[in-house]
């Protein structure tokens, strides 16, 4: 899958790689500061990376919860990312219609967790031909990702890849099964996504919650487990982001775990 985009750099440096973003477009400036940040550090730590953030929040909790800032302008602020640090870039997609659209500002298409078994979606991402990420949903077992994964592959893209982010335990945790990244490696790449596996959703307030002082934990046993890459939710001020505030990681603790990341990396491959 990454393989596929031109505009990677330090592919060959053995390292995993690296997904990351603010959850997401909240404004013009916050995306322009985290992938400032995050190039800088892909480039002194030779880091493939693909920039992140969602052009528009389809899956909330609550009518009053932020959306987006409008499609068209978010996914130019990401088309202009991607050009200005040389980057490729990700957002997710909800419906099988905003696949070409978005096809036409970003590299990869994301497929959230509770669409992933929608076949129009995930047929209609991979045939715009751009690389194709899965997030396992939290109601299926690893072994049941072949078959989303089928879908693109038989859809004539090769270019798929699989991220965990846990299953869901009772009503408000995420727990990753590590037992599953070697199952899932059989058929695509496999990325942790080590936010999401730490939110705890459903909260009685409509605001979902997580646990960030968990994200180096998780990412090093991800990482140890022998994911391909991590899946990383980033903001310089999580407390008062628009979305997902409460797991993501704040953005000035990025580079120490990174550095953290790279020795387990080394110690393992």
């Amino acid at each position: 899958m990454i393989k596929s985009l031109d505009k990677i750099k330090h592919l060959n440096s053995n390292n995993f790689f690296l997904i990351a973003g603010p959850c997401a477009i909240e404004n013009e400036k916050t995306p322009y500061v985290v992938a400032e940040k995050l190039a800088t550090l892909s480039d002194k730590y030779k880091i493939p990376l693909i920039f992140k953030g969602s052009y528009k929040k389809a899956n909330r909790s609550r009518l009053d919860s932020f959306t987006g800032i409008g499609d068209e302008k978010a996914l130019n602020i990401l088309k202009k990312i991607g050009e200005e640090f040389d980057i490729p870039t990700t957002t997710d997609i909800h419906e099988s219609q905003d696949a070409e659209m978005a096809a036409a500002y970003v590299d990869v298409l994301q497929i959230p967790a509770f669409l992933v078994r929608q076949t129009d979606l995930v047929v209609a991402a991979a045939k715009t031909g751009k690389a194709v990420t899965l997030k396992k949903g939290q109601f299926l077992s690893p072994e049941s990702m072949q078959f989303p994964v089928d879908k693109v592959t038989q859809s004539g893209n090769q270019n798929v890849a699989i991220i965990e982010r846990g299953t869901t335990f009772g009503y408000q945790d995420m727990v990753v099964d590590f037992r599953g990244v070697p199952a899932m490696k059989h058929f695509a790449p496999v990325i942790l996504d080590a936010t999401h596996s730490l939110q705890q959703p459903n909260q009685t307030s409509g605001i979902t919650g997580g646990r960030p002082e968990l994200i180096e934990t998780v990412a090093k046993a991800g990482i140890a487990a022998g994911v391909d890459g991590l899946f990383i939710e980033t903001h310089p001020d999580p407390a008062n982001a628009k979305s997902d505030g409460a797991n993501m990681l704040h953005l000035n603790k990025i580079e120490d775990l990174l550095i953290k990341l790279i020795r387990v990396r080394q110690a393992v491959i």
